[in-house]
């Protein structure tokens, strides 16, 4: 893993990271292994958190500046002798000791990134070198989500990793696609350049508990809309598709990555599409049976079907979705509840 700096073909050179710690390779303690999470108050990276934490061997540090991500996702963490938690904007340096980063932030939700897309740029692009820049310094590995955004409005379908994607540069949404795609290509120039060890993980989309209940994604929408009697307002012509992947299965999938010995790029999400339409009857029938379904004007450069091709996830981590749509929605259900105080009759 941290050979000498070899000449690759184009010239570059590429250097071994250092070692994180000398005590990595001490012979009588072994230490544990420091984890940063960037985004570890929002909805994937809390439940990341959560599953670090379970291995009594990590101690984990929560960067995040709560612009989408809340404390209270981790408060059961608050306190806890080996998790820190520091209020921290990625677009700024940051100074810690770890072995290993997991970068996830940056606001996901078209809602978050069309108030504020100069803000998400930045996230994506100076976030991404900071991070790069600590994982330079301290010989970490780095981890980054990226995203199905980066396939853009898909001419290919299902989307393999090998797809270059169909992204317009100067619409609404390009600050996140746009700035997710320049993060991957900083990710790789860092690995060729300085021998960096790199993960990339293109995630599609991921349901559970904890997601913003505002947050504008199909999910969330649908289910806040039931709880409140609403009518489900799918967007014109409802025959779009996406791919839901629950939570548990996601942060497995980013686990198995991290810790496994491939670079990535490497689709991570469920593979079983529904239709916009399908999503409205699947929550109308599990939550409120009398709820309408109404037909509303889309958003410009919505893309019209999204679905991951996983072989690669499955030949290279072992990894595919257990968690079926009908399991997953009543436990995401559950949690909306609590949090809108609406309870069952």
């Amino acid at each position: 893993m941290h050979e000498m700096a070899t000449k690759s073909s184009n010239g570059t050179t590429t250097k071994s990271p250092p070692m994180p710690s000398p005590l990595r390779n001490s012979k009588f303690l072994q230490s544990n292994m420091r984890i940063l999470v960037t985004g570890g108050a929002g909805f994937i990276g809390s439940h990341l958190v959560d599953r670090l934490m379970q291995n009594e061997k990590n101690e984990v540090i929560v960067a995040d500046n709560y612009f989408t991500g809340s404390k209270d996702n981790l408060k059961k963490w608050i306190g806890h002798p080996r998790f820190e938690l520091i209020r921290h904007d990625v677009t700024e340096p940051l100074m810690v000791e770890v072995d290993r980063i997991y970068h996830l932030a940056c606001p996901a939700s078209p809602i978050f990134y069309k108030y504020n897309p100069v803000k998400t740029i930045k996230t994506n692009v100076i976030g991404t070198l900071n991070m790069l820049g600590l994982a330079k310094r301290v010989g970490a590995r780095i981890l980054l989500t990226s995203t199905s955004e980066v396939y853009g409005d898909p001419l290919v379908h299902p989307q393999p990793e090998t797809y270059w994607g169909n992204v317009n540069p100067i619409g609404v949404r390009s600050c996140y696609d746009e700035g997710k795609r320049v993060a991957e290509t900083l990710m790789f120039d860092y690995h060729r350049q300085h021998g960096i060890e790199i993960r990339i993980a293109r995630i599609f989309n991921t349901y559970g508990p904890r997601m913003n209940i505002d947050d504008g994604r199909v999910v969330s929408n649908f289910i806040a809309q039931a709880l409140r009697g609403e009518a489900l307002t799918v967007q014109k012509p409802g025959t779009q598709t996406r791919s839901f992947c629950y939570v548990s299965d996601m942060v497995d999938g980013l686990m198995r990555l991290m810790e496994g010995d491939q670079t990535g790029p490497i689709n991570i999400g469920n593979p079983g599409e529904f239709t916009m339409v399908e999503l409205a009857e699947t929550v109308k029938e599990l939550i409120k049976p009398d709820v309408e379904i109404k037909m509303v004007e889309n958003t410009p450069d919505d893309p019209r079907q999204r679905k991951p091709d996983i072989s690669k996830a499955k030949e290279i981590l072992g990894w595919e979705p257990k968690v079926k749509l009908r399991e997953g929605l009543p436990l995401m259900e559950e949690d909306f509840r609590l949090r809108l105080g609406v309870f069952k009759k």
